[in-house]
């Protein structure tokens, strides 16, 4: 019997049609130096597209970093209308620090600020909606994570998850698949648990404006 594939080994966290469904790998037409070892290829409209496996592999990587902390010690946020709901249901889930939309100047500088915090982990949605935010973090040594597009600039991301981090489906279902994985790795459901909402719970409604 033939040895088995590398690729064939590999179980994703949801089938990879579901990523596809969802365009989780649909970039810009700008791919940054960073990016490019996350692009699987080129389309004939010009459009970069991302490594379904990889965008897993990283969602994995993350699961398990985040799943370590206290609900308290990882803060979550964006700036992108299709993000605020995902956002908001992630820290339902998880039960992560949250503010879907601005998030005020100083939250992680300003000690005498009622808004102040001191996470030990900032997970944001685009570096460059949220690049104020990630800067500031970065200034007090404060861990970012980020869903980075193939036109992301990425300098101050300590840890990338590659996703098309503009779409309405994309982001509702990465936001879904990363809360499910810190879940399972928190013990709080099987290892192949699931829970009470799906992806569609976490998109946002039809008609938003961006």
């Amino acid at each position: 019997m033939p040895t088995e594939s590398r690729k064939e080994r590999y179980t994703f966290l949801v089938e990879r049609s579901v990523y596809l469904k969802a365009g989780v790998h649909i970039g810009t037409k700008i791919a940054t130096k960073p990016m490019r070892k996350f692009i699987y290829s080129l389309r004939p409209d010009g459009l970069y597209v991302l490594n379904i496996r990889k965008i897993d592999e990283r969602i994995r990587v993350a699961a398990k970093y985040l799943a370590r902390f206290k609900p308290g010690e990882v803060f979550v946020t964006s700036s992108r209308i299709y993000a605020l709901k995902p956002v908001k249901k992630f820290s339902e889930i998880t039960g992560f620090q949250a503010v879907a939309g601005r998030t005020p100047p100083g939250k992680f500088t300003n000690y005498l600020s009622e808004d102040y915090i001191e996470p030990e982990v900032v997970f944001i949605s685009d570096p460059k909606l949220d690049k104020r935010v990630m800067i500031e973090a970065a200034k007090e040594g404060i861990m970012v994570i980020a869903l980075c597009d193939t036109n992301n600039q990425t300098t101050f991301v300590d840890f990338i998850i590659p996703a098309n981090n503009k779409g309405r489906k994309s982001l509702a279902l990465i936001y879904w698949v990363l809360a499910r994985q810190i879940l399972r790795e928190r013990g709080e459901i099987p290892p192949d648990g699931e829970i009470n909402l799906t992806a569609k719970d976490f998109e946002t409604e039809v008609g938003v404006s961006v």
